[in-house]
């Protein structure tokens, strides 16, 4: 499809967001030579987000094997119906999920920090000024989140050029993600009949 639209066009394009895929960003150099690639923000969150998830259920499952029944029942009270309260913006969070939250600061702490830490990596990418004040607030974020989000760390650094060129334009494909979902979303609720014009549909985009 890209090679439909011939170097011409292919030439002028100069910024393209993608999540982060090997795949999608060797095409980005083959066939945009003039292409900055820019790694979208809201799937770098997302690693974030998936590893504090991660941790959330190792910690449920040790859980499981504690020995102290007091300290384990309250664990367990506090970790019931957490996900929400740990992986959504703060801000939006309801007063339940809020409540939820202070608990889990009570009893779990080591969970509590990697939530701190995880909304002050979401904070960089809402309130970086230019790209020189988002990077360096990215690597005071990766000396001091290594410990507890190792993956994501070592994801972000072989990503690192790719991720901070977001702080140049705030680049992003939320639109394109957005007129995925609500695609998808029609199309499991579509009778099997209009599914060949829902694809044709598709196309268009």
């Amino acid at each position: 499809m890209l090679e439909a639209w011939g170097a011409a066009v292919l030439n002028q394009i100069i910024e393209v967001s993608i999540d982060l895929s090997g795949n999608y960003k060797s095409l980005v150099h083959k066939l945009l030579p003039n292409a900055t690639v820019v790694a979208d923000r809201f799937h770098v969150i997302k690693i974030v987000n998936q590893e504090l998830d991660k941790a959330r259920q190792s910690i449920c499952k040790a859980n499981e094997q504690t020995v102290n029944e007091v300290q384990k029942a309250q664990i367990a009270a506090a970790l019931k119906q957490s996900k929400y309260a740990l992986l959504k913006p703060e801000e939006n969070l309801t007063q339940k999920q809020k409540a939820k939250l202070e608990e889990i600061r009570e009893v779990v702490p080591s969970l509590a920090r990697m939530h701190q830490e995880k909304e002050s990596f979401r904070a960089i990418f809402e309130q970086a000024k230019d790209w020189k004040d988002g990077t360096f607030q990215l690597l005071d974020w990766l000396a001091q989140a290594q410990d507890s989000f190792q993956e994501s760390v070592r994801t972000i650094c072989r990503w690192f050029g790719e991720v901070t060129a977001y702080f140049d334009n705030h680049t992003n494909s939320g639109v394109v993600e957005g007129i995925n979902n609500k695609l998808k979303l029609i199309k499991r609720i579509l009778p099997i009949q209009n599914q060949m014009l829902l694809s044709m549909i598709c196309s268009l985009f």
